[in-house]
């Protein structure tokens, strides 16, 4: 659920109890384990990590004058929601998660959509995992990724496809 907190700390500190555990800990691991250059905000109602426009001045397409997304936690009425950005920008990333997440053996099937890692319950969150992801992309990886993704117009990133001659 999209939250009005205008810091991240008061968005933890809205939460329920049986949320505010799992989403505090997503929080510090994902800022232990992010490479440095990525910044901390709340973005569209929830705590985001972006690419500041000191390093990135485009900003996010539909909106330039916005920091670029980048990765999103958020409480929503029945998941835990994890939306990296990279893991739909790079086949090679998702498969690395997918395989990685199988591992674990949990015996749950993951629940993913493009950029959107879904668990119901927070102590199915693998907290350890998410900060392995963390690691594996640089803001300048991101950039690259996201340019690429909006020259060839990829669906999803906003931008039309050439039309076919």
């Amino acid at each position: 659920m999209k939250s009005d907190a205008k810091t991240v700390e008061q968005y933890l500190a809205e939460l329920d109890d049986d949320r505010r555990g799992v989403m505090t800990d997503l929080v510090d691991a994902i800022d232990e384990h992010l490479p440095p250059g990525f910044e901390m905000e709340m973005q569209y109602g929830m705590p985001n990590w972006v690419v500041p426009l000191s390093t990135y001045p485009d900003g996010y397409h539909c909106t330039p004058d916005t920091p670029l997304p980048f990765l999103a936690i958020a409480s929503q009425k029945q998941y835990i929601s994890i939306y990296h950005m990279a893991v739909y920008a790079d086949d090679e990333l998702l498969d690395w998660f997918v395989a990685e997440y199988e591992k674990l053996d949990t015996g749950r099937k993951l629940n993913m959509g493009k950029s959107c890692i879904r668990f119901r319950k927070p102590e199915h969150v693998p907290v350890d995992l998410i900060a392995r992801l963390c690691e594996k992309v640089t803001p300048e990886q991101w950039i690259e990724h996201y340019e690429k993704a909006r020259g060839e117009g990829r669906p999803g990133t906003g931008v039309r496809e050439a039309k076919k001659k």
